[in-house]
Formats: C-alpha cells, sequence, structure tokens
C-alpha cells in the first residue's frame, strides 16, 4: 500500500535530507587515492550520530537475505552497482577507480536515501561519461516525476537518457518509496512506459536512483548476500535521491541547495 505523508511530515524528511546531503558531500570530499572504505564508514557514522540521526542501512535486514547489513554507509567500487559492505574486508580506494556512497538516515523518525557516485582521482573518459550519463538519468526521472503523471513515465524519462548513450541500465534494480520506512511501496523501476503505473500524487515519497552499466546489465549478488556487481566484470555508476511529490511537481528533499 502507498502511503501519503503529510506536509509536516514532508517539512521533516526535508530538514534531515539537508542534513543527509552535508553528509554525503562531506564523504565525497574525502574519496582519494590511498582512502579506505573503513575510514568512509567510521566518518559516515561518527557525521550521522553527531546530527542526532540514525544510520538506516546499520541493522537493516531486507527480505530475502540471512542476515542484517553490517554498516551505515554502502560503498560500491567499479564494477560492484550497490550494497557494497566497506567494514568487513576494508579497501583501499586507487587513482582510477569510481565509487558509489549510498547513504540513508532516519531523522526525527522519518527515512530518506540518497546516492552519488564520485572519482578517484583521475579517471578515463569513459568513467567520467558514464557518471555523467547516470545523473542525467537520475534528473530526467526527477523532471518526470510530478501529479498527474505515472511511475512508468519516470522510468520511460530515465531509460530514454541512457537509451542514446553506449551504457546499459542494470536489470532487475529499482528505486522505491521510502519514508516511514527504508523501502516501501511503489516500486520505481528505471524503464518503463509513459502513462502505465501508479498514478502520482501529492503526498508520495520516492527514491529514484538510476544504475548504469559500461557493459551489459546482467548482475549478480557476491557471496557477501549484498554486494551486487555487474556480471561481466564491466562499470557501474549510482545516482539516488528523495523526492517529494507536491502539487507543483515535486521537491528533491535530499539536497541543501
Amino acid at each position: 500500500m502507498i502511503r501519503i505523508k503529510a506536509e509536516e511530515e514532508i517539512a521533516t524528511m526535508q530538514e534531515g535530507g539537508r542534513r543527509h546531503a552535508e553528509i554525503l558531500q562531506t564523504l565525497a570530499s574525502m574519496v582519494e587515492p590511498g582512502i579506505s572504505t573503513l575510514t568512509l564508514e567510521e566518518e559516515a557514522l561518527r557525521l550521522i550520530r553527531e546530527g542526532g540521526d540514525k544510520p538506516a542501512h546499520l541493522g537493516y535486514t531486507p527480505k530475502g537475505v540471512s542476515r542484517p547489513f553490517p554498516a551505515a554507509l554502502c560503498v560500491s567500487i567499479n564494477n560492484e552497482i550497490v550494497h557494497g559492505i566497506p567494514n568487513e574486508v576494508p579497501k583501499v580506494l586507487k587513482q582510477g577507480d569510481i565509487v558509489s556512497l549510498d547513504l540513508s538516515i532516519i531523522h526525527k523518525g522519518m527515512f530518506t536515501d540518497s546516492a552519488i557516485t564520485v572519482p578517484v582521482g583521475a579517471v578515463d573518459d569513459e568513467s567520467r561519461e558514464l557518471l555523467r550519463v547516470t545523473e542525467a538519468a537520475l534528473y530526467a526521472g526527477i523532471d518526470a516525476a510530478k501529479p498527474g503523471n505515472h511511475i512508468g513515465d519516470i522510468g520511460a524519462a530515465i531509460s530514454a537518457v541512457v537509451k542514446i548513450s553506449k551504457f546499459t541500465l542494470a536489470k532487475d534494480l529499482v528505486g522505491h518509496g521510502v519514508g516511514y520506512g527504508l523501502h516501501e511501496e511503489p516500486y520505481v523501476p528505471n524503464t518503463g512506459r509513459k502513462g502505465t503505473g501508479e498514478k502520482l500524487l501529492a503526498g508520495m515519497v520516492i527514491a529514484i536512483e538510476p544504475m548504469v552499466n559500461v557493459g551489459k546489465g546482467d548482475i549478480k549478488v557476491l557471496p557477501d548476500g549484498y554486494t551486487i556487481v555487474t556480471k561481466d566484470g564491466s562499470r557501474s555508476a549510482h545516482f539516488e535521491h528523495t523526492i517529494a511529490i507536491i502539487e507543483k511537481g515535486n521537491i528533491i528533499l535530499t539536497s541543501n541547495d
């Protein structure tokens, strides 16, 4: 069931979302060759708690997974698409890597979810273009998320951006509703047909998150039960915002602009 959020709840999420954006920006500024994923995890946890909030990923157990997620931050490097674990077997970032930082927080009982992918030092032209296309796909999806449109309009807008590039969307990975919990209805696929799916109504809050691969869209889960990688070993990028549908369009909640 899709749960509509009240204006005051959206205001609370926007307040938390600004803090959320600041944390991600701080973590992104720390990314450089030689830094450990464990250092990023420890700083994420410190910043979340310093602001009086809680890490939503830490201890969360999604359906079909046998154990709770062991970290506050997901750190996914190169061919890792999402849900990379930063603290069990820490990795050191290298010049030329790309790294996704995916963070979810709980602010005054309300959840927000956001992700960015950043270069580690200088990266090759293909990686820079991958990041550009993935971020552009995110904002195309956001532009389509307005009252009267449908979930399918979001996926159609995202896939249209990716189709004119040389890249592909990761299969079977989708956005989702968010607010009272980390994952709520509706699912928000990154492909779709205009005018199909649930109608978008004021008060809906969703996380839109395209994941785009250099190679094919096929994916697999590593033995740790969480890390999802490209099946062909190609690089992948991930960008995400939590947005609220309002009467006049939408608000990006996980932004401090």
